[in-house]
């Protein structure tokens, strides 16, 4: 799950903050997609200055994601590991995430926590919100304190996974004081930034007012935000929604068609089984052909 779900946040977050106070081609051209003449321009700057350590990080990410090259993990650490060396936070982060998930190079935990240290520890907000996901696990109080203030930091910096993973703490008082209140902030914020698990919490929570003023019709277009970008629970929600008309209007076809969706991703639910069992064979048919369009559009 760390390597899925965290290592895919690093590539934008690294990326953007990456030189943002001085443009330059090698960078630009990554933004606008245009990664072989990325790859080129930072492959220029190295000819110029052997010690780019940003420049190295740029190719680090595009062998690392396999773009405008041959996808390359080992190259990808080859370079992270040069740039981190000469001071790069993102390509410590980076390397960090490796040498945790073992990809392009050997796996060792205590090593990419070092990384991740030294990443946060110059102001790395993606190595800040790993870290700290490190440090849940430990089961210590000091460890949990201190992934709460690294949960801080990287939220401030617009991390959704963060708001949502600090969300999570004041919503179950978990190394802080239990605030349902602070916990849909940080939900809607998660939500603001794009996070679907962020916009599933905060849906959540507008339903029960918890923290939030109730609004059922809220929390649906929450769901459905969600559900459209393929979080099975916020499918299964909406589709829950949608057969009893909560929030939205009833519709049977269109639960249906999130049903499968939700159960195509091993979410089943007895009770939407029962309530669109009486579905005819047609109006069945209609759900599977939107089910399947909604699935090709993501």
């Amino acid at each position: 799950m760390r390597a899925s779900l965290i290592g895919g946040m690093l590539l934008l977050a690294s990326i953007s903050g990456v030189r943002a106070a001085e443009p330059d081609t090698a960078y630009g051209a990554y933004q606008r997609g245009l990664y072989q003449t990325a790859f080129r321009e930072a492959t220029l700057r190295l000819e110029k200055n052997r010690n780019d350590a940003a420049a190295m990080t740029l190719l680090g990410e595009l062998y690392n994601q396999g773009l405008g090259v041959t996808l390359d993990p080992k190259k990808a650490a080859e370079w992270y590991l040069l740039a981190a060396q000469r001071g790069d936070a993102n390509a410590m982060a980076s390397l960090g995430l490796m040498h945790l998930d073992g990809r392009g190079v050997q796996k060792d935990p205590v090593k990419g926590k070092t990384w991740l240290e030294q990443a946060a520890a110059k102001g790395s907000a993606v190595a800040s919100h790993n870290l700290a996901l490190l440090l849940l696990t430990s089961g210590s109080d000091m460890d949990l304190e201190q992934a709460v203030e690294l949960l801080r930091k990287a939220a401030d910096a617009e991390i959704p996974d963060a708001q949502h993973a600090l969300g999570v703490l004041y919503l179950q008082g978990r190394g802080v004081a239990k605030n349902a209140s602070e916990a849909a902030r940080l939900f809607e914020r998660a939500a603001r930034n794009g996070s679907s698990v962020g916009e599933v919490e905060y849906a959540i929570l507008l339903f029960n007012g918890e923290g939030v003023t109730a609004s059922e019709s809220q929390a649906a277009r929450y769901f459905r935000r969600a559900a459209a970008k393929g979080n099975a629970i916020a499918q299964n929600r909406l589709a829950r929604l949608l057969v009893a008309g909560r929030g939205v209007p009833a519709n049977k076809i269109d639960a249906a068609a999130w049903h499968i969706l939700a159960a195509a991703q091993g979410l089943t639910d007895q009770w939407l089984d029962n309530a669109l069992k009486d579905l005819s064979a047609d109006d069945r048919k209609r759900a599977e052909r939107l089910a399947a369009e909604r699935l090709g559009m993501r």
